[in-house]
C-alpha cells in the first residue's frame, strides 16, 4: 500500500499533542469542578465546559475519519475456461466458411464408408451351430456323406474321406456329441473306414473316438441306432429311412443330389453336407 505524505504525519502529531494538552486540562477543570458545589456554578463556566466537550468530540471524528481509499492497480488475471471457450468459439464463428464445408464433407464421407463397408461373414463355426439350431447331439451316415464312396461293395477295397469335410466335422464335434454309422459287408471294410478317418486326422484334431463310429449289417440296425441315441439332428441318404425316423427325430437332413420335397417340416434337404452349412 501506499504511504501517506510527509505533511499529513507532522499535522497528525501536533494533533494528537493537542488532544494531550486539552485532555491534562480538562482533567483539571473537571476536579475543580467536581470540588465547587453545584449552586456555585455561573453561566460562564458552564458555557466553557460545554464548548470544551463540543472541541473534544469534533477533534475526535476527525482524527478517526477514515482515509480516502487509495486506487489499486487491477491485477491481469489468466483467462477462464469459460473466456477460453467464448474465444475459441469467437474464432470458430470467425473460419472461413470453407473449413466448414470440408469439414461436413469429411464427416458424410466417412458415414458413407462405415454404411456401404462390407459386412462380416460369419465364421463356419458360427454357421454351423446356427443350421443345427443348437441341436447337441448328431448321427450321420458315411456313405455319400462324409466318405467319397457311396456303396458297402466300394468300402471292401477302400475307404476316402472327402477333402472339405475335415472342417465341418471339425466344428460339429467342438459343441455336438457325433455319431457316424454304416452298413458294411465284412470287417475289412470297418477297418478301412476307421483307417480313412485316422489318416484324415478326425480321431486326433476332430475330437471324435472310434467308439462312436458305428457298424452294422442291415439298413434296419442303422434305425435301430438311431432311435436309441435320440439325437436331435440325423443326416443320411436314405429316404426310406428318413421317413420312418421322421415321426421319432426332431430334426433330419437328407442329403441327394436330386431335391427332395418332404411334407414335414423337420426334414430338410441338400445335395451335400458342405452345401447345407453354406
Amino acid at each position: 500500500m501506499a504511504e501517506p505524505p510527509s505533511h499529513l504525519s507532522s499535522f497528525k502529531d501536533e494533533l494528537i499533542q493537542l488532544i494531550k494538552r486539552l485532555g491534562t486540562y480538562l482533567a483539571l477543570k473537571m476536579s475543580n469542578l467536581f470540588s465547587i458545589s453545584l449552586q456555585k456554578l455561573d453561566p460562564r463556566s458552564v458555557g466553557a465546559i460545554a464548548g470544551l466537550a463540543v472541541a473534544i468530540i469534533f477533534t475526535y471524528r476527525f482524527t478517526r475519519s477514515p482515509a480516502p481509499p487509495t486506487r489499486r492497480q487491477p491485477k491481469r488475471q489468466a483467462p477462464t475456461t469459460s473466456s477460453t471457450a467464448i474465444s475459441t468459439q469467437s474464432n470458430i464463428t470467425l473460419m472461413p466458411s470453407g473449413v466448414y464445408s470440408s469439414s461436413e464433407d469429411l464427416r458424410a464421407q466417412n458415414t458413407f464408408d462405415e454404411f456401404f463397408q462390407p459386412v462380416k461373414q460369419p465364421t463356419l463355426g458360427q454357421i454351423v451351430r446356427q443350421k443345427l439350431n443348437e441341436g447337441r447331439k448328431v448321427t450321420c451316415r458315411l456313405l455319400g456323406v462324409i466318405l467319397e464312396e457311396s456303396s458297402p461293395e466300394e468300402l471292401q477295397t477302400k475307404a476316402t474321406v472327402r477333402p472339405s469335410m475335415f472342417d465341418v466335422l471339425l466344428e460339429i464335434t467342438k459343441f455336438c456329441d457325433l455319431y457316424l454309422m454304416e452298413r458294411v459287408i465284412d470287417d475289412e471294410s470297418e477297418k478301412n473306414v476307421l483307417l480313412a478317418l485316422e489318416n484324415a486326422g478326425i480321431f486326433t484334431s476332430g475330437g471324435l473316438v472310434k467308439d462312436k463310429v458305428l457298424f452294422c449289417s442291415t439298413e434296419n440296425g442303422r434305425t435301430s441306432f438311431v432311435r436309441q441315441l435320440e439325437p436331435d439332428w440325423h443326416i443320411d441318404t436314405n429316404p426310406e429311412i428318413v421317413s420312418q425316423l421322421a415321426r421319432f427325430i426332431k430334426y433330419q437332413l437328407h442329403v441327394s443330389p436330386v431335391k427332395t420335397e418332404w411334407t414335414t417340416g423337420k426334414v430338410l434337404s441338400s445335395p451335400s453336407l458342405e452345401k447345407f452349412f453354406g
